[in-house]
């Protein structure tokens, strides 16, 4: 069985996760990804397998792998916004996800970014280290509207978080579990554009589609958002329209965009939201905790060799069609 690894996470962080791979009867080739249409054209049919990461696994590469050797996908991670799931489902390649595995790591992220952007801790780190000592005034999270828009496990784990440092939590979420939510001390908001008018702080926690590409817009920043909110994003970078955010901040209208994604990763160097004022970005490293990356490599393994050995029982709860 020859393998195909493109998750840099993977190769980078020593664990259990490498262990498995390497101890199993694969030949493997690491390649750095995220790779492009165009280099997985290359090579995708000497392939049997994916262990992949936010490569671009499109109509086309998999059509390319399907007319040599490639049968299976083993996603690390769970967006699947860059593998065209339905052209899979149709050559009868199965697609596998790890879901269960980050959310604590980009939960504690969230919180990392707000607090810092909260506090000036990234401001204030750069000034003291030129060598100089001046104190910008920040403000409390304590009394503040958290709105999370998604309430899967890491929106979830997002709330708890928020509910410790004494905010307000209202959810957004397509299917919502009245009883669990309550439970959790949260309150719901019926759409979007109720949450936006309410939340300090929005946080998005839901996957890229056709439906939600782009759900923050100019509409809704200048139609419904709270002037002052700051919005959160550890999902991906296309959930934002970024020409409506640098004017919503240029505005005033949002106090801070603050991302481990972007909608070109890596960005250029004149990305408008890189270079805008007020934005605090990092490059994708929401999962990228020791424990999170075993975790997940972990279980990309496992359902690589599930669908190898036919153990359907074990990998069809992780598969994506």
């Amino acid at each position: 069985m020859k393998v195909l690894l493109t998750s840099v996470s993977f190769q980078d962080v020593p664990g259990k996760h490498r262990e498995l791979l390497y101890n199993h009867d694969f030949e493997v080739d690491a390649l750095r990804g995220p790779l492009d249409e165009g280099a997985l054209l290359e090579i995708a049919d000497k392939y049997d397998a994916f262990l992949c990461g936010d490569d671009e696994i499109t109509a086309a590469v998999l059509q390319k792998g399907s007319t040599g050797k490639l049968k299976y996908i083993s996603k690390y991670g769970v967006g699947v916004d860059k593998i065209d799931i339905q052209k899979a489902k149709t050559l009868s390649i199965p697609v596998t996800i790890c879901p269960g595995v980050n959310q604590y790591a980009v939960a504690e992220l969230v919180f990392g970014l707000l607090l810092s952007f909260a506090r000036n801790i990234h401001l204030e780190y750069n000034i003291t280290k030129a060598g100089s000592w001046k104190k910008i005034t920040g403000f409390e999270l304590y009394g503040k509207t958290m709105g999370i828009i998604g309430f899967g496990a890491i929106g979830k784990e997002v709330a708890a978080r928020a509910l410790a440092f004494g905010m307000n939590v209202v959810v957004n979420t397509a299917h919502p579990d009245m009883e669990d939510i309550i439970k959790r001390g949260c309150t719901t908001a019926a759409s979007i554009e109720e949450l936006a008018a309410v939340a300090d702080v929005i946080s998005l926690h839901i996957p890229l589609n056709a439906g939600t590409q782009e759900i923050i817009n100019t509409a809704l920043i200048n139609g419904h958002l709270k002037r002052g909110c700051i919005i959160i994003n550890t999902a991906r970078g296309k959930l934002v329209d970024t020409a409506a955010i640098k004017k919503g901040l240029e505005d005033g209208i949002i106090a801070g965009y603050l991302a481990d994604v972007l909608d070109t990763e890596p960005p250029p160097a004149n990305h408008p939201l890189v270079t805008a004022a007020n934005t605090l970005i990092t490059p994708h490293i929401g999962s990228r905790t020791y424990q999170s990356v075993e975790r997940q490599g972990v279980k990309a393994v496992e359902n690589l060799i599930n669908m190898l050995s036919g153990n359907a029982d074990a990998y069809k709860p992780n598969l994506t069609w």
